[in-house]
């Protein structure tokens, strides 16, 4: 468990870097960009290791048929949320931080079937960094929202990528052993 507190500190961190210590992060110019990379592939590196080595412990709910579809949903919601983001699709001009959205949404859809400590650790503290990363970055700027045109090629763009990543992902957890669908 400590290998994936950390990993999940470490992506926090790497990411708050700018929010928590901006005079810092000016001062190192483009290095804080390299800076900040490493620690947010070495923070995923070891939640992944952590999550794989940690002692499952007292689950306290686990997966059942309707979680599971709601998972699906917001995980789908997720995933489209980011190719939206990077497309300035419609959905991006009502959602004010749509990729902090859709890490909220995934955070959620996961810890209604995981039910164990890792898990809470996991989602629950990307869940937790989500929600402080769009806190400070409202009271240092108001983001602007996309605003149109909105073309149709672009929202097409967003859905049709939006399966074909969902569809990777499902397959990557179903070879890792996890079955995304009940």
């Amino acid at each position: 468990m400590p290998i994936l507190i950390l990993g999940v500190l470490l992506w926090s961190l790497a990411h708050l870097f700018k929010r928590i210590a901006p005079t810092a992060r000016a001062n190192m110019g483009d290095k804080a960009k390299g800076l900040v990379a490493v620690g947010v592939i070495a923070g995923v590196v070891l939640m992944v290791i952590g999550y794989r080595m940690a002692d499952i412990g007292e689950v306290y709910w686990g997966r059942s048929p309707a979680m599971v579809g709601i998972n699906n949903l917001l995980t789908l919601f997720a995933v489209y949320l980011f190719a939206a983001s990077g497309m300035k699709t419609w959905i991006t001009s009502k959602i004010r931080h749509p990729q902090l959205t859709a890490i909220k949404s995934w955070a959620i859809a996961h810890l209604l079937v995981n039910g164990d400590m890792p898990s809470f650790v996991l989602f629950g503290g990307l869940l937790i960094w989500a929600v402080i990363e769009v806190i400070l970055i409202n009271r240092q700027n108001k983001p602007a929202k996309a605003t149109g045109p909105f073309p149709v090629g672009k929202e097409i763009g967003a859905v049709v990528g939006t399966i074909v990543v969902f569809g990777v992902i499902v397959a990557i957890h179903y070879w890792l052993g996890y079955p995304t669908f009940g």
